[in-house]
């Protein structure tokens, strides 16, 4: 009962603080100036944290839309007769995706695209590819044969039986496979910043640079209640 009511107090304390921290950042200077030296400052008054926050979010949503995209389809398409053959090789591409260094697919994509948002877009895109597909292949997988023969036997075509069978069945799998995805893209985010994207990482590296730990322990603190905000919003949403 206890673990029960921790499940839901846990995220909510989460929610509060984190939304605390966005509106006035500075009801928190007390204990940010713990970890500040030499009359440093204890706050990050660059931008207003409801701008960084909402960049950051906006990033990892056009990176997770477009992984899902492309995940659910070469999921579904290599769990096809036809697609099957590809199933080797697609499994190893969304692998290499995920064993690539964010930070090496961002030194490639910079001389292509610029600095700004576009290297991290593709970085974020390819780390949050895997969870996504193996779920979805799983997911459909899973799919009891006697269910499909009994659409198959309603006079069903295949089409009908994937998105009306196949694809709500394996949902909560497939939406498990996306909710990793988002919550490793919302730390990961943060290195966009070494490439001028906006976010909570320009927090962080602005600590770094200036041995300013109070900015280091803001961004990471917020990077931290997003990805369990966010984490417990997806599943709360999520089909069971």
């Amino acid at each position: 009962m206890i673990l029960r009511y921790l499940k839901f107090v846990f995220p909510l304390t989460a929610l509060i603080l984190l939304v605390l921290m966005i509106v006035d950042i500075e009801l928190f200077s007390g204990f940010f100036g713990y970890f500040s030296k030499n009359s440093a400052p204890a706050i990050y008054v660059r931008d207003h944290y409801a701008n960084i926050v909402g960049w950051h979010l906006f990033t990892v949503f056009i990176a997770s839309v477009g992984a899902t995209i492309v995940a659910v389809s070469v999921g579904v398409f290599v769990t096809r007769p036809a697609g099957e053959a590809f199933m080797p090789l697609a499994k190893m591409l969304a692998n290499l995706g995920q064993t690539f260094p964010p930070i090496a697919v961002l030194a490639l994509c910079v001389p292509l695209v610029g600095f700004g948002m576009e290297p991290i877009l593709v970085a974020l895109f390819l780390y949050g590819l895997l969870p996504i597909f193996e779920n979805t292949i799983t997911g459909l997988q899973q799919v009891p044969k006697p269910v499909l023969e009994a659409a198959r036997g309603m006079g069903l075509t295949q089409g009908q039986r994937l998105f009306n069978v196949e694809l709500p069945l394996a949902m909560p799998v497939i939406v498990a496979g996306i909710r990793v995805s988002v919550v490793i893209n919302i730390g990961t985010v943060a290195i966009g910043s070494t490439v001028a994207a906006k976010g909570l990482g320009e927090v962080i590296i602005a600590g770094l640079l200036t041995d300013n730990m109070a900015f280091v322990l803001q961004g990471g603190i917020m990077v931290a209640l997003l990805a369990i905000v966010i984490d417990k919003a997806i599943e709360i949403i999520s089909p069971s």
